[in-house]
């Protein structure tokens, strides 16, 4: 087995008033040669914007971005004409591909918000764009890994670019959950949004994360209330 560990303070951090951003991976002016990407997982961004505020128009092409509330609302506007706000427990997904142009501003006038913004690489460039987005039922997440982005777009799951899988998980203290790898050449990247758990010999406390390649099995051990995010991306040659 191979794997990385991505403790919460190890992360870049930005703070530009109406913006704090963690960066697990190099992104903007955050730049560590030793974290590029994990496999096809090349951005991941724990952003809290404050009310009224966010980012301008701007664009993407090539990359598949997927954007989770955690807390609050965040409204998005692209060039398509499409016009959404992203709620807790709301997942949206947009493929980039040939080029498209939005922003995404806290839709509160007073409340901060708290977002992933996750990038993954396509398995194909120049794409027709594309936008997608679901709320997903918290409490069939509780006890059980709630897949809500797939290659297949199974179980009403949303779907990327790319052989990928996105699920969530809310554990009680004291469960196991064994991981396997979706299929050859897949790796599985663990962010922990709060709580404490064991994993691979590893101790992981809230916003820490594992990234785990060339493995068969692991558990994962609750040790105490425990909400993640599991991404399932193959490992990029």
């Amino acid at each position: 087995m191979e794997k990385i560990i991505h403790r919460a303070d190890s992360r870049g951090y930005a703070n530009h008033g109406w913006l704090k951003s963690h960066q697990t991976f190099s992104f903007a002016n955050y730049y560590d040669p030793g974290r590029i990407h994990f496999g096809a997982l090349r951005v991941f961004n724990d952003d809290y914007v404050k009310g009224g505020m966010g980012f301008g128009a701007h664009p993407h092409d090539n990359m598949e971005i997927v954007s989770i509330v955690l807390d609050g609302s965040m409204e998005h506007r692209d060039n398509t004409g499409r016009h959404e706000v992203i709620k807790k427990n709301d997942v949206q997904v947009m493929s980039a591909g040939t080029g498209i142009v939005h922003s995404e501003f806290n839709a509160s006038k007073t409340e901060d918000a708290n977002f992933l913004q996750i990038w993954v690489f396509p398995k194909e460039r120049n794409i027709i764009p594309r936008y997608d987005q679901r709320t997903f039922d918290p409490a069939a997440r509780e006890n059980a890994l709630q897949v809500v982005i797939s290659p297949d777009a199974a179980d009403g799951a949303l779907t990327l670019h790319q052989d990928t899988w996105f699920s969530l998980g809310d554990f009680e203290a004291g469960r196991k959950i064994d991981l396997t790898p979706k299929q050859s050449g897949i790796g599985s990247y663990l962010f922990l949004m709060e709580g404490e758990i064991k994993v691979a010999d590893e101790v992981l406390t809230t916003r820490d994360a594992i990234g785990l390649s060339d493995y068969e099995k692991v558990t994962v051990e609750v040790v105490k209330p425990a909400k993640f995010l599991l991404i399932d991306v193959p490992m990029l040659n």
